[in-house]
């Protein structure tokens, strides 16, 4: 009987374990808003990455919007958009170090080959967030974000040393 109650709670702990867990790591994104379908998008905003600052430096959008960001780095050096609070700015601030110490983000280039390899141990080199596009110089990207609540967000770039700089841009969600 004592075993059998202890193998119940055994088992209801792992189940609620991995609930909590899937929950928790997709909470963030969900108070960030999310991925937005291109049938939706009610208006496009064009970023324009440089070295170490955005244009616009503030971007108004409305709460349930379907924004269409089409982003280019023009740039030197590799730059990234991402869309978050700045507490996942700056929890995704060493996870792009890591990129660079694997010789994933080099200062003009992202070693695609590196990336795939390293992916196979680690998911986070991968960089594959719908929140965000990492563009080497020169290149172009679009970005659709449905804007679902009012938190405080930025567009920032979290590439060491970026963001600090002033590599920020101020999301007003009206």
């Amino acid at each position: 009987m004592k075993l059998l109650r202890i193998m119940k709670n055994f088992v209801l702990t792992i189940i609620l374990t991995f609930f909590f867990q899937s929950h928790l790591f997709s909470a963030p994104m969900k108070m960030i808003g999310m991925k937005g379908k291109v049938s939706e998008v009610s208006k496009t905003i064009k970023i324009d990455m440089y070295d170490n600052y955005y244009k616009p430096k503030i971007i108004n959008v409305k709460k349930g919007e379907t924004v269409r960001f089409v982003v280019e780095n023009k740039g030197l050096l590799v730059h990234e958009f991402n869309i978050a609070t700045m507490k996942m700015h700056k929890k995704h601030g060493p996870e792009m170090l890591d990129m660079m110490k694997n010789g994933i983000l080099l200062p003009n280039k992202i070693n695609k080959k590196k990336m795939k390899q390293m992916a196979k141990m680690n998911h986070k080199m991968t960089h594959s967030h719908s929140n965000s596009v990492l563009l080497e110089p020169k290149q172009k990207a679009e970005l659709i974000w449905k804007f679902t609540s009012n938190v405080r967000l930025f567009g920032g770039c979290n590439v060491p040393g970026h963001l600090e700089a002033g590599m920020i841009s101020k999301i007003n969600i009206n």
